[in-house]
C-alpha cells in the first residue's frame, strides 16, 4: 500500500526537522515544496507532500500515518 502524507509547519527550522524525521522513517519526497502566507498568523508557512509503501497493512481512515 502507499502512504500519503502532507507535512506542514512554519518557515523555520521545525519544518526541515518534521521533513528530516519522515525521510528517516523511509518516506520520499513527492512533488515540490509549496511555500505560502498565512494571513491569519501574518507569517509564512511551508509544505511538502511525502509517500511511503508499507507492505502487509490494509488502509483504514482512522490509521495514524506519522506511526509508519
Amino acid at each position: 500500500m502507499k502512504l500519503y502524507r502532507f507535512l506542514t509547519a512554519p518557515d523555520d527550522a521545525s519544518f526541515c526537522h518534521k521533513v528530516t524525521a519522515a525521510l528517516n522513517k523511509g518516506w520520499h519526497l513527492f512533488g515540490s515544496p509549496t511555500y505560502s502566507h498565512d494571513p491569519d498568523t501574518g507569517t509564512m508557512r511551508c509544505g511538502q507532500a511525502v509517500v511511503k509503501d508499507v507492505e502487509g497493512v490494509d488502509y483504514d481512515p482512522g490509521m495514524k500515518l506519522g506511526d509508519f
